[in-house]
């Protein structure tokens, strides 16, 4: 491996499969209080970023099964739905996102059952005063290396109140399929082509267009597209199948020229497709195939929705890591978001 990781940032995407058993115990034993799936009718997951995208997982994942609505906020205002019958999970991770913190305490005012997830901080502070659970994350980790700890208790608490049979088997299901995916993608792997650092040298210095299939493939191609944004510090872009078929597919013909030089099309597929979804992949692919410098197909792995969304975007964490460290780029730092923090700050 090249380039330089100062923080160590792949030794922290390593670590994804024991994260997800490492939450299971945690978010089992933490005493919920009087939070109650009887009186739950609909649930809020509220975070930015890698604590946010937790919830889009939940959301993705566990849509066949949930009875009640998933909604993620990602923002200051909690929608006014939000009160004594909703289940909301406050996420994050450094316990001090603003935006996080200050729609925790409005859905606090609304009698919400809120529980936090996070590492401690301000966080867990407002939680533990309002008499919240609070399922603690173990400190060290960058939020976007920090999945497994930050959707694990999404799924525990819900099967704990009774609205998700199946919610701890489907972790350790996508805990089997990342340990997997980890052997083969891992830098030091010998023997058969290692999958992620093929497809960040396909993609090289191109911008990778991230197409993802339904509501799994909408994630996971969210999380690629984000992945490249902060590891590699490089554009990316992402959309999802069918809805890009209603605006997207016309973006390319007249600049194919260009297009074709510094787009490669990534193609996210998994097991889980409604069956019309493949015929419109493989219609779309030849509309535009001509105009992007390569297509590539990613095809998922795993026993179960969430094995196989997990499958998708831990891939992407390795292929962004490689991107980085191919290109030079430190995969840690985020000075941007730091930067940004720091004037709004001020």
């Amino acid at each position: 491996m090249t380039g330089v990781d100062t923080l160590g940032f792949a030794g922290a995407v390593v670590t994804l499969p024991d994260q997800f058993t490492e939450a299971l115990a945690a978010a089992s034993t933490v005493d919920l209080g009087t939070v109650s799936g009887a009186a739950i009718a609909n649930i809020a997951v509220c975070g930015m970023g890698g604590s946010g995208i937790s919830g889009d997982v939940l959301a993705a994942a566990c849509s066949h099964d949930l009875a009640v609505p998933v909604t993620v906020l990602k923002q200051y205002r909690v929608p006014r739905f939000v009160g004594p019958g909703t289940l909301f999970f406050a996420m994050s991770y450094s316990g001090g996102t603003e935006e996080t913190l200050e729609a925790t305490a409005a859905a606090l005012e609304a009698g919400a059952q809120v529980v936090a997830v996070t590492s401690g901080g301000e966080m867990a502070r407002l939680a533990a005063k309002a008499g919240a659970p609070v399922i603690g994350c173990p400190p060290g980790f960058m939020p976007r290396a920090a999945l497994g700890h930050l959707a694990t208790p999404l799924f525990v608490v819900c099967q704990r109140v009774g609205l998700l049979p199946g919610g701890v088997a489907a972790v350790e299901a996508a805990a089997a399929q990342a340990a997997r995916r980890r052997e083969a993608c891992r830098p030091e792997v010998q023997g058969p082509p290692n999958p992620a650092r093929e497809l960040a040298r396909r993609i090289g210095r191109t911008f990778p267009l991230v197409w993802g299939t339904g509501a799994l493939g909408a994630v996971a191609a969210y999380r690629w597209k984000a992945d490249v944004n902060e590891n590699a510090k490089a554009p990316a872009f992402w959309n999802a199948f069918p809805e890009l078929d209603h605006n997207e597919i016309c973006a390319f013909g007249q600049h194919g020229d260009v297009t074709r030089q510094v787009v490669t099309l990534v193609e996210l597929r998994h097991d889980h497709e409604h069956p019309q979804l493949g015929r419109r992949v493989a219609a779309t692919r030849a509309i535009v195939e001509e105009t992007v410098a390569s297509v590539l197909e990613v095809r998922a792995e795993g026993e179960g929705r969430l094995a196989q969304l997990v499958d998708l975007m831990y891939l992407g964490d390795w292929v962004s890591v490689y991107l980085a460290l191919d290109a030079g780029v430190d995969p840690g730092p985020i000075d941007a978001i730091a930067r940004l923090k720091d004037e709004l700050a001020g």
